[in-house]
Parts: C-alpha cells; structure tokens; sequence
C-alpha cells in the first residue's frame, strides 16, 4: 500500500485547540485538536500554552510540540479519513486514565 509524502509548510493557530495548516500540495486544512488530546503524549497539549507552542519541524515536515508530541503528516493531510479513530483512541486513553 502506497503512503503519500507531505509536507507541512505553514501552520497557524485560529482558535482553541485548532490550527490551519498548509501543505506543500497547496491544500490547507483546518484542524480541531481537542477530541485528540488525550494520553501521556497528546495529554499535555489541553494547556493552551503548551499547545501553542507547535512548530513546524524543519528535518521531518509536520507539526510537533516540545513534548515530543507530533502527527504523521500524511495523517495530518487526510485528517477527515483519521479523525473519528484518533478520537475514539483518546476516549479509549482518558478512560484508562480515570479508573
């Protein structure tokens, strides 16, 4: 199975938990994080400033924070097609958390 290669290449934050990023494709997506940031690693993101703190990685291309956190940007590219899995997973990581 063939996986595409993007490159993310501008991001902006537009509001709480969401971002406007932009490929090296010219598509630009807007991106609501909150149903995600859930877990060790996306966890630490529900602090604003923590979440305002993304990049662009210059080696690899996509978003990452200082925690390490960071999406495939493929993932990032076609999020429609991940968005309700990633969710169902952070529902799935805050329930282990909370028993």
């Amino acid at each position: 199975m063939a996986h595409s290669v993007y490159r993310v290449c501008d991001v902006a934050i537009i509001g709480p938990y969401v971002l406007r990023v932009r490929f090296d494709d010219d598509t630009e997506r807007s991106i609501d994080f909150e149903p995600v940031l859930a877990g060790e690693l996306y966890g630490p993101l529900r602090d604003q400033s923590v979440f305002a703190q993304v990049r662009i990685d210059p080696e690899v291309h996509t978003l990452q924070w200082p925690n390490g956190a960071d999406f495939d940007p493929e993932t990032l590219h076609d999020w429609p097609l991940y968005a309700e899995a990633l969710a169902e997973l952070a529902r799935r990581w805050a329930a282990a958390a909370a028993a």
